[in-house]
């Protein structure tokens, strides 16, 4: 899949090689605040846990992995979009039913970029054949949750979210 350029940023298929990228970004406590509390990643786990499991949902024939995010007017990578089936580490992987996330550098919070990027990946997503799209975000995420709207997507439910890394409670929106 290609995702073309919106008005201010471009889309890259992440892979392994960008493991440096991944890290910086995680760097950020309040970046991972409402991911794992604010923990930030050691290269070691962005290698060993971190990178196979967006391997393990990745196919770029669908769209479904990470999609780094640059600015074009000077290629700084600022965040990525994450495109997977719903629950893909769950009992009950939802094929037809893609999950977008969202992780972006600090620097980058409060201009929109996160937004066009989801919009534009939704969209290319739209026209490869997906119709359902859910999001999910801690329930105290309001700048998530603001970004899941804007995507014209509604709360559904709140949901025990368990997998063999996270266990909490997030919010789940779909359109």
């Amino acid at each position: 899949m290609h995702i073309t350029d919106s008005a201010r940023l471009s889309y890259h298929y992440i892979t392994e090689s960008d493991a440096d990228f991944l890290w910086e970004l995680d760097q950020d406590e309040l970046v991972m605040k409402y991911i794992n509390g604010g923990k930030k990643s050691s290269k070691e786990d962005i290698q060993n846990i971190f990178i196979p499991r967006v391997q393990a949902f990745s196919n770029f024939a669908f769209g479904w992995g990470l999609w780094r995010v640059d600015k074009l007017d000077d290629g700084e990578s600022i965040g990525w979009i994450l495109v997977r089936p719903f629950g893909f580490f769950t009992q009950h992987p939802e094929t037809d039913n893609i999950e977008l996330g969202w992780r972006f550098k600090q620097s980058s919070w409060g201009k929109g970029y996160a937004t066009e990027a989801a919009l534009t990946v939704k969209e290319a997503l739209y026209e490869i054949g997906v119709e359902k799209f859910s999001a999910i975000a801690n329930p105290d995420n309001a700048a998530s949750i603001n970004i899941m709207k804007k995507l014209g997507m509604s709360f559904s439910h709140e949901l025990e979210y368990k997998d063999k890394i996270f266990d909490e409670t997030v919010v789940v929106y779909t359109n």
